[in-house]
């Protein structure tokens, strides 16, 4: 994806009114066809039939009517602790004369406050939206398209897809939404978004599905498989639902594309297929166990596919395999190229990533492999992700001298980090190459050698990666002050 570098942001980011910065993320342009001269096209082109059931001229007030009431207005307050820039100068003769009174304390506390949607799941109360909407907040508010005011419930948050469920206790009668099956949909397709843009209740729009399997969006390595569509969503309308014309939530309104803050032709949605199983398993459990195949895998190149004997581009080709995990065990190699999961086709790395996170634990699934330029198959027994973990984190207390576990979502608040960044140093052995560089329990890694560390598996496999010996430079975060530093060390 290349040419057109917009900002893509999350609406909201998390929906906080005056932080509205992310990420810069490049697209490709779109390619021109000549097209007919418009009485030849009249006089050639069959009529196109409107959907079983929908009648065009009404179909999108038909929808706007039946769906409003099962979308709500969601108010968040975050309640976040911030270094104090004025921390450590409590002896400074200037600071005395100036400022004098008690010493500053470490941390200054501010509230954060933010808007969003979300959909009525069931008569129960569930709701589903973003994990940056709700993901992060210590007071949520829910308003219903009636007015009603209801405090809500964090169930749940997942942000590798970002998604969350919240839940309200209604003492009516509550609406819910109809979700359809996401993998139907076609580009072209016509759609309505439903939420509340910059606060502008029970807002609707209108547009098309402008492509699908939208990947590296948001996060190069997370669960992304997004709807793209030119339907307006602005920030407010995280969270709320990208319908067909016949009502049927399809997806959830996530992300723009923009360089001015505002709607500009691209907004993201994730799929319903996607969005129902994360929210069925935070409903269930709190959490999402995702399935692990143990490969490292990449899309292919035209170089690679002929090199490997690919006639298309189609597949994910395994750059390396975990030892002792589910793919070795089932015999795959380093070279093969995955073209089918269960059955299903398999067109790049990311394809792969997602139907493997989402089978289920210990079944037994076909892979369908080109190795050496032939077709087999064999069958392998879907681990479960954190087996991964436990595997990719046993070198680091042998290189580094540390044990690590996953920042606490309370972490990530208190000091404003992106909830998929970071590791947590939990013990530091006296003689290891950290402690000697002054590292202590509490304090986060957050990148290695200029890569940022995306969660424990992330850090895990940059340090199996790493020999003995080997000049590295982490970026760390001292939990004592909240300051950054780079910090140069030998692995052992």
């Amino acid at each position: 994806m290349t040419n057109l570098p917009p900002l893509v942001r999350s609406i909201p980011a998390p929906l906080w009114l005056p932080l509205f910065i992310l990420a810069t993320l490049s697209f490709s342009a779109c390619s021109r066809q000549e097209r007919e001269p418009v009485a030849t096209v009249a006089k050639t082109a069959p009529p196109i039939p409107a959907a079983a059931g929908v009648n065009l001229i009404t179909a999108i007030e038909e929808v706007a009517e039946q769906t409003i009431p099962a979308v709500v207005h969601i108010e968040v307050t975050e309640r976040q602790e911030v270094p104090n820039p004025l921390f450590g100068f409590e002896q400074d003769p200037f600071f005395r004369q100036f400022f004098g009174g008690p010493p500053p304390s470490r941390q200054l506390k501010r509230e954060l406050k933010g808007l969003g949607s979300g959909v009525l799941m069931d008569a129960q109360g569930y709701i589903l939206t973003n994990n940056h909407v709700a993901g992060g907040a210590t007071k949520i508010e829910v308003q219903l398209a009636n007015g009603e005011r209801y405090p809500a419930k964090l169930v749940g948050a997942d942000p590798q897809t970002d998604l969350a469920v919240i839940r309200i206790e209604a003492k009516e009668k509550l609406p819910s939404v109809t979700f359809g099956d996401s993998d139907k949909v076609k580009v072209g397709q016509w759609v309505v978004a439903i939420g509340h843009p910059r606060g502008l209740d029970q807002t609707v729009t209108q547009g098309i599905i402008s492509a699908k399997h939208r990947t590296g969006i948001t996060s190069p390595t997370g669960y992304e498989d997004f709807l793209q569509t030119d339907a307006a969503i602005n920030p407010g309308n995280s969270g709320g639902p990208l319908l067909t014309l016949d009502g049927k939530v399809i997806g959830v309104n996530a992300a723009i594309a923009t360089t001015s803050g505002g709607f500009q032709g691209i907004g993201f949605a994730i799929p319903s297929n996607m969005a129902l199983h994360v929210a069925r398993q935070l409903i269930a459990t709190g959490k999402v166990e995702r399935g692990w195949l143990g490969v490292s895998a990449q899309d292919l190149t035209p170089d690679l596919a002929q090199k490997f004997g690919i006639p298309d581009l189609k597949g994910a080709l395994v750059a390396a395999v975990t030892a002792g995990g589910p793919a070795e065990k089932a015999g795959l190699k380093r070279g093969d190229v995955i073209v089918a999961f269960a059955g299903q086709a398999i067109t790049d790395a990311a394809e792969l990533r997602n139907a493997t996170a989402d089978a289920a634990i210990g079944s037994s699934v076909p892979l369908t492999l080109v190795r050496d330029g032939k077709r087999l198959t064999v069958q392998v027994t879907i681990g479960n992700l954190e087996q991964q973990t436990e595997l990719l984190l046993a070198s680091v207390p042998r290189r580094l001298g540390i044990t690590v576990k996953a920042v606490p979502q309370k972490t990530t608040v208190e000091y404003g980090l992106d909830p998929n960044l970071g590791v947590v140093i939990t013990r530091v052995e006296q003689n290891g190459p950290l402690a000697a560089a002054g590292f202590e329990a509490g304090d986060l890694i957050l990148a290695l050698n200029g890569t940022p560390v995306e969660g424990l598996a992330s850090f895990g496999q940059m340090v199996a990666r790493l020999h003995t010996g080997e000049q590295i430079e982490l970026i760390g975060l001292d939990h004592r002050t909240g300051q950054e530093g780079k910090i140069r060390i030998t692995t052992r």
